[in-house]
């Protein structure tokens, strides 16, 4: 980055050559002798303001330090000077006899206080957190009018991000925010004013394909994004509960999964051939069945016996299965039950 020579009054140039002369930096040899320091050219210069002066460039500058020469690159960056330019611009000034250390390029950078556009976007979103119906400050998304990148400050701004004004409108999502940031080289402070939108947003699964009714989804059927609340309801599905769901209706490409989109997997199909259990206690018997109905597991479905022809219902209890529990009769005991004339009689009671 080029560095533009300041153009310096007439008057500075003519008084610049005695000041130096008279008020270098002066080295005490001793009660009645001085020896006046040799200017040394520095090969890396930091300057905090927008311009450049003598004494950011040569060391011992005396009072000519504070003659501005050349305007200081942005902030933030570092630009580079010829040497010999540099001691061309000097002589202008009457500024001579300069040690240059064998130094051809010097390296002018200008200190700054970067401010993240991710920190402005978190600021922003704890402002607005559970305000006008917004949620937690990490469900906000915030998206600026114009595209934020990292914020270049003057160095002297050294205060926190202080809100002055917070305006949002829950209609639309618009927000109006306005921040001072204090300066430690002036009583007023410098102000950042930021608008945009800010949604809410939860996390949920959004399909990587087309899919039809009742495909059960895989892993690479599904990824997680950040959408808005407002579109995805109140029951978003997440990734890990929609895995191994099969889908109540045909749905397309990028769209978020719902658990109102959602069912258990089918274990059996209509029409299919199942495996149909007759359990209870001390009997375990298994035979073919046909299914009437489709079901997950813990469905109670209908079957036929293939053999018997007669129709059963069952509980879907894993894939082509259907499970039919047979109630164990209970057992008869005698015991004494008492008459309304206090007399005992002998009765039976179900255990």
């Amino acid at each position: 980055m080029s560095i533009r020579i300041l153009v310096v009054a007439a008057a500075l140039l003519g008084g610049c050559a005695a000041a130096f002369a008279q008020s270098d930096t002066v080295a005490q040899s001793g009660p009645e002798t001085e020896v006046i320091a040799t200017p040394v050219l520095r090969a890396n210069v930091t300057v905090t303001s927008d311009v450049v002066r003598v004494g950011d460039i040569i060391d011992n500058a005396g009072t000519a330090a504070q003659i501005a020469i050349y305007r200081a690159p942005d902030l933030g960056t570092t630009g580079t000077l010829q040497a010999s330019q540099v001691l061309a611009t000097l002589r202008a000034h009457q500024i001579i006899g300069i040690d240059t250390k064998d130094i051809r390029e010097i390296s002018v950078t200008r200190l700054s206080r970067s401010l993240a556009s991710k920190d402005v976007e978190q600021r922003i979103a704890a402002l607005l957190e559970r305000r006008n119906g917004l949620g937690d400050a990490a469900n906000i998304t915030v998206t600026f009018d114009r595209e934020l990148r990292t914020l270049q400050l003057d160095a002297s701004n050294t205060g926190d991000l202080q809100p002055v004004s917070t305006r949002y409108d829950p209609r639309n999502g618009r927000f109006d925010v306005m921040f001072e940031v204090a300066n430690s080289n002036s009583s007023v402070p410098t102000r950042l004013r930021f608008t945009g939108t800010a949604i809410e947003t939860v996390e949920v699964g959004v399909l990587t394909r087309s899919v039809d009714r009742n495909e059960v989804l895989k892993s690479s059927d599904i990824v997680v994004e950040r959408r808005p609340k407002a579109e995805v309801g109140p029951q978003p599905a997440r990734r890990d509960r929609a895995l191994g769901m099969q889908t109540r209706k045909a749905m397309n490409a990028g769209q978020a999964l719902r658990m109102a989109d959602l069912a258990k997997p089918d274990l059996v199909q209509r029409d299919q051939s199942v495996t149909l259990i007759y359990q209870t206690d001390g009997l375990y018997l298994t035979m073919r069945a046909k299914a009437v109905d489709s079901g997950s597991e813990g469905d109670t479905v209908s079957v036929i016996n293939t053999q018997s022809k007669r129709t059963v219902q069952g509980v879907v209890t894993g894939p082509g299965q259907v499970s039919v529990t047979i109630a164990t009769p209970r057992i008869l005991t005698t015991a004494a039950v008492a008459t309304p004339d206090n007399k005992s009689t002998d009765a039976t009671k179900a255990e």
